[in-house]
């Protein structure tokens, strides 16, 4: 009985022991192979119209310290996209879309171990655009043109893996609100000298349901 009792302290000793190796990583690089995500509304785009997937698309730089880690990270979107807009076939927007990102945040893990689930919060800038066609039904086409660019505030709930000491998987997911200042441009096809221009401020909260990726620890600390 007592050799089962002193089983247990040594399989923590040995846990804690390989996660403060882990943390005891100055610095850490990561990338998210992959992201689900909502992007801002453009227009007046049909709500289902607003997921995509990513790959490869956003960074992070991490500084650790014990439990908590202070991060940065960035990302960029830039495709050829199609939706709906005001309502399914009324009418359909053809253009590029490019958006990206600048946060600053934390996170603290919960536990030591192979398996660490953490809390974080990011906060920064953000800039999404789009420019190309709205054809409606009777096959009429406006340019259009619409920017927007504010603020962002995100908790962040994750999970993290650690095979080995040196690199870490890790998901996580959040609720971003979004709060920018936008101008949207109109000009006409058949009629260049037919235009027209709205600004507006809006506040979004977008849910970005999962994003999976891989961080590697550099550094020793003193």
């Amino acid at each position: 009985m007592f050799k089962k009792l002193l089983v247990i302290p040594i399989v923590l000793l040995c846990m804690t022991a390989f996660a403060q190796q882990n943390g005891d990583a100055k610095y850490s690089f990561g990338v998210r192979g992959y992201n689900y995500l909502e992007l801002p509304e453009l227009l007046n785009q049909a709500k289902n119209h607003r997921y995509t997937n990513s790959n490869f698309s956003s960074y992070i730089i991490k500084f650790n310290d014990n439990l908590y880690s202070y991060r940065l990270s960035g990302s960029y979107f830039n495709k050829n996209t199609q939706f709906s807009n005001n309502c399914e076939g009324c009418e359909q927007a053809n253009g590029k879309l490019k958006d990206y990102s600048f946060k600053a945040g934390f996170e603290k893990n919960f536990i030591y171990g192979h398996v660490q689930p953490y809390l974080g919060f990011d906060m920064g800038f953000r800039s999404n655009e789009f420019d190309g066609t709205l054809t409606d039904n009777a096959s009429n086409n406006v340019n259009v043109s619409t920017t927007k660019r504010g603020f962002t505030l995100a908790p962040v709930l994750g999970l993290k893996l650690n095979p080995i000491k040196e690199i870490s998987i890790f998901a996580e997911s959040n609720l971003e609100f979004f709060y920018a200042w936008g101008k949207t441009d109109y000009t006409g096809l058949q009629d260049p000298q037919s235009r027209g221009s709205n600004k507006f401020q809006k506040g979004e909260l977008l849910n970005n349901p999962v994003s999976v990726g891989i961080q590697i620890h550099l550094g020793r600390k003193n």
